[in-house]
């Protein structure tokens, strides 16, 4: 049976690099596979942009009212490799990249994908925004997925990177969007919990009444 699988880690931690090689090796075989993301990710536009500097158009632009079963079998349906034969069957793999972005009954449509259309899922994403708290899409898909797989990357101090903080200018900040892409000031370092607690003033998640 095919799977769901979840790939997560902080920022930075080489998640669209991943999806990449995996794309690369399924087509290095003649297999199709097709790349999808959230509209939402503005960065890159309708690319997935890996910081290694690859980049690569995706097949399908995701928004929150989007059923994504349909959108893939209709994908799947576009004349598009070696393996086409008209039918979803026809994908090797569904690679999906800010997987955190999806609504939660688009990740039930994931699962769907991989158990009633045999179609292997990979999924890549973080788990918490800025302030610790899941994003419903990630959180989802730690509740469902089939395969959990922590990609890892370090901290300023070398520990290794969990959280993913918020600066604006030269301050961190813990409150606001959950969602604020390429903002004007806003830029993100991946901590450790021992870095975040400092900066936050040992704070974990959004202020409370």
């Amino acid at each position: 049976m095919a799977k769901l699988y979840f790939r997560y880690g902080a920022m930075n931690s080489g998640k669209s690099t991943a999806l990449l090689q995996v794309a690369f090796n399924y087509e290095e075989r003649g297999q199709r596979v097709v790349l999808v993301k959230p509209d939402i990710d503005v960065k890159g536009d309708s690319e997935i942009v890996s910081r290694l500097g690859m980049t690569r158009p995706v097949d399908v632009l995701v928004d929150a009212q989007d059923d994504i079963r349909e959108l893939l079998a209709r994908e799947a349906r576009r004349p598009g490799g070696p393996t086409h034969d008209g039918s979803i069957q026809s994908v090797a793999a569904v690679l999906v990249d800010e997987a955190q972005f999806l609504t939660p009954d688009q990740v039930d449509d994931l699962l769907r994908v991989a158990v009633l259309d045999g179609i292997p899922v990979l999924a890549y994403g973080i788990r918490t925004d800025f302030r610790t708290v899941a994003f419903p899409g990630a959180r989802r898909l730690l509740e469902i997925a089939h395969s959990l797989e922590e990609l890892k990357t370090i901290c300023r101090c070398g520990r290794k990177a969990i959280f993913n903080g918020r600066r604006v200018g030269d301050r961190y900040v813990f409150d606001g969007e959950q969602v604020s892409i390429d903002g004007v000031d806003s830029t993100y370092e991946s901590l450790c919990a021992s870095c975040y607690l400092e900066e936050s003033g040992g704070a974990l998640g959004p202020k409370r009444p």
